[in-house]
């Protein structure tokens, strides 16, 4: 899984445990370098992925798809009902063969087939088999809470294993996607308290990224900035299973701008309030569409008490961005490469789990305040 590789070392075993398997990827590494002194191992991140049997095909597609984001280590746990025992396969691939003085780095991945009765205590599974005092990922699109709560649970025998001072738990990042959740509330309920014990990197929150910077970049030249206290409504459109961006989308808006949100209505498909800003209230709007291919936003209109409109819209190759000033004037230009796209929304949720985002916890506290 991850970028073509030129060569690849493997190692399997049926019916194994963890430690044998462990001793097989040190053995791996050991014998690649021994082969050519340029084979270096990459040591930046560890992902844990916990995926259905049935569905290992599209993950792995999408794994494929991250490009030099690729974490160092990577541990697929392959659920399949009714399993007993654990099997394991273990890759360790270089993108190329090193000439002398050049070097070439060693990514390495072990799929590992375990059934439910392993989620429970996944954490003494995947502890030998990820690199220590690397930050680690956890990333589980078909659910299993109960596995993803054993690798950020705390544990005093731990302590100290991962990243020191960050935090006793195994993984200390979970990656998830809210818009897989088709309850908006549970969705960031189950967000919230994730954050208490890890650093959650959302997918549903890095697609609202592009829209974001550009409503911030609108607003950053000092004479526009005053407008950002005169804003009276904002009107978000999202595909009909992505509310979840446009939630946190205002909620950032609240939590940067000091509104304090109160719950939106359901008016049929349509959530719509208020939040209660320095000035007064702002509406607050949140319309599905139904017509777009991928999911996100659709479109983001701010409209300020002095009759000045900032409007987004989703098009091809980036952002239409219109402006209608107070006297009726109005601009219309696109913002070329705004969006990085679904195919990289994976790998840019990789990336951010190394970084951190101290505008993400606000925004969906807010946001979850917007679902009263």
């Amino acid at each position: 899984m991850g970028t073509v590789s030129v060569t690849d070392s493997v190692w399997s075993a049926q019916d194994t445990s963890p430690g044998a398997i462990e001793a097989a990827l040190r053995k791996l590494v050991a014998e690649r370098h021994a082969e050519n002194e340029g084979y270096v191992p990459a040591r930046a991140l560890n992902l844990v992925c916990i995926v259905d049997r049935e569905y290992s095909g599209e993950i792995a597609n999408r794994l494929h798809g991250v490009g030099r984001f690729h974490a160092s280590r990577t541990v697929v746990c392959s659920v399949e009902p009714g399993r007993s025992t654990i099997d394991a396969r273990a890759t360790v691939a270089s993108e190329c063969d090193p000439r002398p003085g050049q070097f070439a780095v060693l990514r390495e991945t072990v799929v590992v087939s375990i059934g439910e009765r392993h989620l429970d205590d996944l954490d003494s599974i995947v502890d030998p088999l990820v690199v220590t005092d690397l930050a680690t990922v956890v990333w589980s699109p078909h659910g299993h809470s109960e596995a993803v709560n054993a690798l950020t649970k705390a544990s005093g025998a731990k302590a100290g294993k991962n990243m020191p001072g960050v935090g006793a738990a195994l993984a200390q990042v979970v990656l998830l996607d809210s818009a897989d959740e088709p309850d908006h509330a549970v969705a960031l309920d189950r967000s919230c308290a994730l954050a208490e014990r890890a650093y959650v990197v959302d997918l549903a929150w890095l697609r609202s990224t592009p829209w974001r910077e550009r409503v911030a970049s609108a607003f950053d030249p000092a004479d526009r900035r005053a407008e950002l206290h005169t804003l009276s409504k904002v009107s978000v459109r999202h595909r009909a299973d992505s509310a979840v961006s446009g939630l946190l989308l205002l909620g950032w808006l609240c939590a940067r701008l000091g509104w304090r949100p109160e719950a939106l209505m359901h008016h049929g498909d349509l959530l719509r309030g208020h939040a209660r800003g320095r000035r007064g209230e702002v509406e607050l709007r949140l319309e599905p569409v139904g017509d777009m291919s991928v999911p996100g936003l659709a479109g983001i209109e701010l409209t300020s008490d002095r009759g000045t409109v900032l409007g987004l819209e989703r098009g091809e190759g980036g952002l239409t961005v219109r402006r209608r000033e107070v006297h009726g004037t109005e601009q219309t230009w696109t913002v070329l490469g705004a969006s990085r796209g679904e195919p990289g929304i994976l790998g840019e949720g990789i990336r951010q789990a190394l970084l951190r985002d101290p505008t993400f916890r606000p925004a969906l506290t807010a946001g979850r305040e917007l679902l009263g």
